[in-house]
């Protein structure tokens, strides 16, 4: 079988690394997804009257900010807490903003705006994982670095 080389010598097929990338973005999604979701889910059931575009950015920064703190934690329990902390706003910071703006994109263009309903939370969850999924896949493979 022939391998799937990019022109900067990484091997696309590695079982091992995909693995590795699917279980890191998981941890991702699950810290973004917590203050995203809980963002939007509060600005939907008090109605206070925000533009879409405000509620997203709030949305975007909550996720950053429970990503980071997930990822701080987990990572604790391995090294010294300051060195989690960098570790987790260091090493994922592109792929969770990256994951939220997708999320986020999702929901307003198949909802209209900032909106939880039941059939738009998986899509939303699958465009989060997918779309940082490559990047953390050439972070570990190209250069040896994952969030945990």
């Amino acid at each position: 079988m022939a391998t799937l080389t990019s022109h900067l010598g990484i091997n696309w097929t590695c079982r091992h690394t995909w693995r590795r990338s699917s279980y890191n973005t998981m941890w991702c999604l699950i810290g973004c997804s917590i203050g995203d979701f809980g963002t939007i889910a509060f600005f939907q059931y008090t109605g206070i009257p925000w533009p879409t575009l405000h509620i997203m950015t709030l949305a975007i920064i909550n996720g950053l900010l429970t990503s980071i703190m997930l990822e701080t934690f987990i990572l604790s329990r391995q090294m010294a807490l300051k060195i989690a902390f960098k570790t987790a706003i260091g090493m994922s910071f592109i792929s969770m903003l990256a994951m939220e703006i997708a999320m986020n994109v999702v929901d307003v263009t198949l909802t209209g705006g900032a909106k939880l309903t039941w059939w738009v939370i998986p899509v939303m969850l699958l465009a989060g994982f997918i779309t940082p999924l490559p990047y953390n896949y050439w972070r570990l493979k190209a250069l040896g670095k994952a969030c945990h």
